[in-house]
Order: C-alpha cells, then sequence, then structure tokens
C-alpha cells in the first residue's frame, strides 16, 4: 500500500487530502489531478479543481475495481448506429453550468446567498430538463423558474463560447464513426440553443445527421422517448445502436430504450452512475475499454 497526501490551496485556506491506494491506481488518480483545470468561482472562492478532483479520484478507483474483466458489446453488430448526449458527453461542460447557477444564483439570495456546491449540482440539476430544475429550484413559483433558467441558459452560452473543448479521444471516435459509414445523433435534454452552440464549437455541425431534443419529445430524459425517436429518424434498430451518456437521467433513458449504454465519468462519481446500469464506464474516448470494444465490433463484422 502506499500513500499520499496533497495540500490544496484555495481562498487563503488550506485542505488537506489524504488517501491510502494500491500504488498503481494511486499513480494515475495522480495523473489525472495534476492535469486537472483550475477554476475558481463564486465570491466563496469554491474550487471546481478541488471537488472535481476528488470525484475523478474516487471514479478511478471505483472503475479499477469495476473493470477486472472486459467489456464486451459484441452482440450489437453488425453496428448500425451511434447516439451521444450533449453537455459532458461531447465536452466537459458540467463545470461552466455550474458556475453560472452559482453566479445568478447569488445574485437572488438562493440558499442565503451561499454558493451552491457540486453535490448540490449533482442532486438536483446535472443531466435533468429545465422543467426539472425550475421546479426544484423553485417549487412554490415555477413560472419564476423557468424565466430564471432561460437567464441562466444565456450566460452558460456566453461562458462556454470561450471554454468548450471535446473530451479526449472524441475526434478519433467520430472519425471511426464516419470511416464505417454507421448513423449518428445527438440526443439531448439541454436547450436547442445551447446544443446547437455546443455542437458547432466542438466542429461536428456536419457531424450528427439529426439532433433530438427532449423538449421536443412527449417527455425528457430519464424517460426514453428521446432515444426511441432518434431510432425512429434514422431508421434503425436498437439490436444494433450504442448510446454515450455522462449522467444518470441519460443512462436510464437509452437502457429504458432497449440500448446498451457507455457512461461516461466526466460529471458524476462511477457509484452514482453505476446504479442507472450502464454497460461499462469510462473516463473519456481514449480508454482502452472502448478500444478494446470497438475493435471487437470491427472484427465481428468482418468474420
Amino acid at each position: 500500500m502506499a500513500s499520499i497526501s496533497r495540500i490544496l490551496q484555495t481562498d487563503g485556506r488550506l485542505i488537506s487530502h489524504c488517501t491510502s491506494w494500491v500504488s498503481a491506481p494511486m499513480r494515475r488518480a495522480q495523473t489525472q489531478f495534476d492535469s486537472l483545470p483550475l477554476f475558481t468561482v463564486g465570491k466563496a472562492g469554491v474550487s471546481s479543481r478541488i471537488q472535481k478532483s476528488s470525484r475523478q479520484l474516487c471514479s478511478v478507483f471505483a472503475l479499477d475495481s469495476a473493470s477486472s474483466s472486459k467489456p464486451s458489446l459484441s452482440h450489437l453488430a453488425p453496428l448500425e448506429a451511434i447516439l451521444f448526449d450533449v453537455d459532458g458527453t461531447l465536452c466537459d461542460s458540467d463545470p461552466i453550468h455550474l458556475i453560472a447557477f452559482q453566479e445568478l444564483l447569488q445574485q437572488i439570495g438562493f440558499n442565503n446567498g451561499v454558493p451552491i456546491d457540486e453535490k448540490f449540482f449533482i442532486a438536483n440539476i446535472a443531466g435533468k430538463h429545465n422543467s426539472e430544475i425550475a421546479r426544484g429550484l423553485f417549487p412554490d413559483d415555477v413560472a419564476r423558474g423557468l424565466t430564471f433558467c432561460d437567464e441562466k441558459e444565456a450566460l452558460f452560452r456566453k461562458l462556454v463560447a470561450e471554454k468548450v473543448k471535446p473530451l479526449d479521444g472524441l475526434l478519433k471516435l467520430t472519425k471511426w464513426i464516419e470511416d464505417r459509414g454507421l448513423k449518428r445523433a445527438a440526443v439531448t435534454n439541454a436547450p436547442k440553443e445551447n446544443a446547437e452552440l455546443i455542437i458547432s464549437k466542438l466542429g461536428l455541425t456536419d457531424f450528427f445527421q439529426a439532433v433530438i431534443l427532449g423538449s421536443e419529445c412527449e417527455y425528457p430524459k430519464p424517460h426514453p422517448a428521446a432515444y426511441l425517436k432518434a431510432l425512429e429518424v434514422l431508421k434503425v434498430s436498437k439490436e444494433h445502436t450504442l448510446v454515450f451518456e455522462d449522467s444518470v437521467s441519460g443512462i436510464k433513458a437509452g437502457v429504458a430504450a432497449g440500448m446498451p449504454v457507455v457512461g461516461l465519468t466526466t460529471g458524476n462519481p462511477a457509484s452514482v452512475l453505476m446504479q442507472a446500469k450502464p454497460a461499462f464506464l469510462i473516463a473519456n474516448y481514449a480508454d482502452p475499454k472502448l478500444l478494446g470494444v470497438l475493435e471487437e465490433l470491427d472484427n465481428k463484422k468482418s468474420s
């Protein structure tokens, strides 16, 4: 066993982060921590890097313990289509959403002016449709909540235009998809303006053959309606379609639609995502587990 202790400095306060790990996972975790971007948000000096690093370190060990067997999706062959969520799946946009919510909620005195933290964000906001968020934040005045969400989305779009970048390995995966002539769609609970902006900024406007919005379906995620609509629009079968998601509500939607879902630990701890029953979890699209599954699908198709 090896032990490491990292002292983190934020807003004049020292936070000691001490944990004991097995040496190999520890080295991977420390490498991931050192590469994390630093976001200091709100007047209280909340450090998203500190919170996010703790979550990702936990995810590293959860992933290690959950990946003792090699995942297989060979039953999908021949693969027909791949469906992607947008926020947190194409890019790590949750920290930007958190900043926008913190700033605007603090302005109106929500939670007595104390900025919401990442734990609150994950439990009450991440992956949810704005109608659900409005009911949760403003249960006594949903109309006000919906107006607030519109204002928050406008701030998010301003921030995301400057910060968004694709997750590691995403562009290689999109080329892999195009080279094999697979169909593809984005399926999201995000507002149309947000989805189109992120997709455009990532250079994927021409890549997606359809963008399915939860607001244009009978029900948003976690209901499967949006994913079922994607299958219908692309004219593909659930038996030969793969989904990528990063939230509990999104994974539940894909699973309920009858498709295997690969979960990304961009915005949620692995232990939380596993409750939604994904096929397996990855850190990003360069994850060796995913590369092994894609190679197996290629081999299955050619055999």
